[in-house]
């Protein structure tokens, strides 16, 4: 994050009061934190959304607007920030799985896979994104597209993270 001179620079603020004052208002609703040490950190990506109810996805049925919560998609989607990224995914391995080209994932580093986990993972230094499977100290990635054939690693497989979400644009 930038020092309150940089970011006064950054706003064309005449001084740096006026960058520590603007702070002070995000720090209140969450746009920026501090770490430990009083350093300025990111905050949420998004606030906080309302969530009005259910709907059906099956036989239609009457539905009346609730204020049931507010959530914030920072929160529902990433367990610990630091922990996790994004990719963009391109090709279509894994289109039966629900993840289409120009999709994003959100990744979480750090987690040994299970079977059926979606990974991020380096096989003989080049990236792909498909399902885990260990079986008999053989490990295999799986595509979820049947124009595909599974990836067994012949020298070296790397796991780069679990695949936790899914975000897509309409």
């Amino acid at each position: 994050m930038p020092s309150y001179g940089e970011l006064a620079d950054i706003l064309n603020f005449k001084s740096k009061y006026s960058a520590q004052y603007l702070v002070k208002k995000w720090l209140k609703v969450g746009i920026v934190n501090r770490d430990y040490k009083g350093k300025i950190t990111p905050g949420k990506l998004f606030m906080p959304l309302k969530l009005l109810g259910t709907i059906q996805a099956g036989l239609p049925t009457p539905a009346e607007e609730q204020d049931l919560d507010s959530i914030s998609l920072d929160d529902w989607l990433i367990n610990k920030k630091s922990d996790n990224f994004m990719l963009k995914v391109t090709g279509d391995s894994m289109i039966e799985a629900g993840i289409q080209p120009d999709d994003q994932v959100i990744v979480e580093r750090g987690r040994a896979p299970k079977n059926g986990d979606i990974v991020v993972a380096e096989v003989d230094n080049e990236w792909t994104l498909k399902y885990f499977e260990k079986r008999n100290n053989q490990t295999r990635l799986i595509p979820a597209n049947k124009n595909y054939k599974p990836i067994i690693p012949r020298q070296e497989l790397k796991i780069g993270g679990i695949v936790t979400a899914v975000v897509r644009k309409y």
